[in-house]
């Protein structure tokens, strides 16, 4: 699910480490809903993997490192229905999630995603339906720039809750491919929240899906992020 935000609001939402990435003048920003089949180990066979729901907050940015100018996503919460991501991520493997209950239906041609984080904080209802066509964005003219958009942006850097670092994972495939749908509803207690996005600041714009897509997930080094006396009280390294 995609929203286009405005830049000032969602700067506010990042770390100093990173800034906006603009499409049209907008940030692009929204809710990734991930289904994982066979999550694993990579020196682990297929049938010992797991088949996890997880949920993805995040905002398209773009910062300087080492290897130059690079773009990706600021990933402020994850979220999954799965005990071992909650209790591993952000140990033994790049981010923390947090725990939340799934309710996922799907039949040919329509999708329901809904979620609630056990805390009670967070819950998100999605409905989609394949289409033929991909239109009504106003930050992408076709489906082929909007894929690769993400496609470009796969390296994710997420929140953690010391607030020091953020954990790298990059998402990589050789079969990349994304389908059009029609948005049927959607509610996020995120970004239906006006006083995270004032009314007119988050707009939803379109949403994607991929299907039976096989990846891997590659650790990035973290990014640290320590106090200072600058103005804002912070700085990155």
């Amino acid at each position: 699910m995609n929203y286009r935000v405005d830049p000032a609001i969602a700067a506010a939402l990042m770390p100093p480490t990173m800034r906006p990435q603009l499409v049209n003048g907008w940030v692009v920003a929204g809710i990734c809903l991930i289904r994982l089949g066979q999550f694993r180990p990579s020196a682990l066979p297929g049938w010992a993997g797991l088949r996890t729901e997880n949920a993805a907050h995040r905002i398209a940015v773009e910062w300087d490192g080492p290897q130059g100018h690079s773009t990706g996503v600021y990933i402020a919460r994850r979220d999954s229905g799965s005990l071992i991501n909650v209790l591993a991520g952000g140990r033994l493997f790049p981010g923390e999630h947090h725990a939340a209950r799934f309710d996922v239906r799907e039949t040919a041609r329509d999708l329901h995603v809904a979620y609630r984080t056990r805390d009670e904080t967070i819950s998100v209802s999605v409905d989609v339906r394949t289409a033929v066509r991909f239109q009504g964005s106003e930050l992408f003219a076709d489906l082929a720039q909007a894929s690769e958009f993400f496609r470009q942006g796969s390296a994710g850097f997420s929140a953690t809750r010391g607030g020091q670092r953020l954990d790298g994972l990059e998402l990589r495939t050789d079969a990349w491919q994304v389908e059009p749908v029609d948005i049927q509803s959607v509610r996020s207690t995120i970004f239906d929240d006006p006083d995270r996005f004032p009314p007119g600041s988050a707009k939803l714009d379109c949403a994607l899906l991929m299907r039976q897509v096989p990846v891997t997930w590659q650790p990035l080094p973290a990014q640290h992020i320590v106090a200072d006396n600058a103005a804002d009280g912070r700085s990155a390294r």
